[in-house]
């Protein structure tokens, strides 16, 4: 079963601001930047659909520059237009502060317009999306489960039916249009927790790693295969996501000098002062490289390159780096993070992947 790659564009807004401040003040805004930022992600998309890669990735953020895609289901929407052949991974609504009969509906709208390109993910959401909608977070995960349930249960029930739970309530629902795959799209949701991932492993859910680390989803995805077991059935590769930012250049010099020249915060970097020379120590770097590790900033990329929230370099070494990711969580997705903007030269970065290194992908 070959391993598959997803864009994520985040569709984060290409212009300088405050990345300390939320929510963020409407006077930083320009609507000319915010077009352009729409553009560039599409542009993107595009891209990544015509070099091969298996799918392409939006979510649901509020309130923030990170992110201009508070609806990712009309990003998702519009994708159908742009992407043409790679699934569309909405990944995800966040369930527990949405109607899930209007959710239902519409990812059965993405799948009908997409001729059953969705995958359809089921995300409990970070704290500021509850703090956007005053839903009140201790109800999340109680809220999560319901709505699941009837999600599913829209897509596969063909007679009309009444639903009376703890937190919704209807007299009678029918979706119209329904779903194009059969019996539903297939799903996926965060199962970084023990508890996640027992919720999805009893659901027949797929397992996501949204920027974690490969220690700790290879401590995550044991459990929930454990707990799949539990309850009867055998967790594939395709039923694991792992998330990753990346960028590739044509050698290792030239990716590390392009993440090494941004300011720490704006890189794919993190200030963590107990770094160690992982780039000497793992392997996954050619000879060559390996004297490029007295800059702070690269020593602080090949640690995080380590711990595989990042995949950095020449073609063949992202190669390295994603196999691993594959052999030691079983991941049979990964889904690829732009982290920054860097104009052609990430354009650059998503041909280089989808040309050089997804087809090798597609061998393991």
């Amino acid at each position: 079963m070959m391993m598959k790659a997803s864009l994520f564009c985040s569709a984060k807004y290409a212009a300088p601001v405050p990345d300390d401040v939320w929510p963020l003040p409407g006077t930083y805004y320009s609507p000319d930047v915010a077009v352009r930022s729409m553009q560039t992600t599409f542009d993107q998309f595009r891209l990544a659909d015509e070099y091969g890669f298996d799918w392409v990735t939006c979510a649901e953020h509020h309130f923030s520059p990170m992110s201009l895609t508070p609806n990712p289901m009309v990003m998702a929407g519009a994708l159908c237009q742009v992407v043409r052949r790679a699934k569309i991974a909405v990944l995800g609504p966040t369930i527990p502060i949405l109607n899930p009969v209007r959710v239902a509906e519409e990812f059965a709208m993405i799948d009908v317009m997409s001729n059953g390109r969705l995958v359809a993910g089921m995300m409990r959401g970070t704290g500021n999306e509850y703090v956007t909608y005053n839903i009140n977070p201790s109800e999340s995960r109680e809220r999560f489960a319901e709505a699941v349930g009837l999600i599913r249960r829209c897509w596969t029930e063909l007679e009309p039916f009444g639903w009376e739970g703890k937190y919704y309530q209807y007299r009678t629902v029918s979706i119209w249009p329904r779903p194009v795959q059969n019996p539903h799209p297939p799903m996926f949701m965060s199962t970084s927790s023990p508890e996640a991932a027992e919720f999805a492993a009893r659901n027949g859910i797929g397992a996501g790693f949204p920027f974690t680390t490969v220690p700790q989803a290879k401590k995550s995805v044991t459990h929930y295969r454990e707990c799949a077991q539990a309850a009867g059935w055998e967790p594939t590769p395709d039923n694991v996501i792992y998330r990753a930012a990346f960028h590739v250049a044509e050698t290792d010099e030239q990716a590390f000098a392009d993440m090494a020249t941004l300011p720490p915060r704006v890189s794919l970097t993190n200030k963590n002062k107990a770094l160690s020379e992982a780039v000497t120590k793992s392997g996954y770097f050619g000879s060559d490289f390996a004297g490029q590790t007295t800059r702070n900033a690269t020593r602080e990329l090949a640690e995080r390159i380590e711990l595989g929230q990042i995949v950095v370099g020449s073609p063949e070494t992202a190669l390295k780096q994603v196999r691993r990711i594959h052999d030691e969580i079983g991941a049979g997705i990964i889904d690829l993070v732009v982290g920054v903007q860097l104009g052609e030269r990430t354009m650059r970065s998503i041909e280089l992947f989808g040309s050089k290194v997804l087809p090798r992908m597609h061998e393991f």
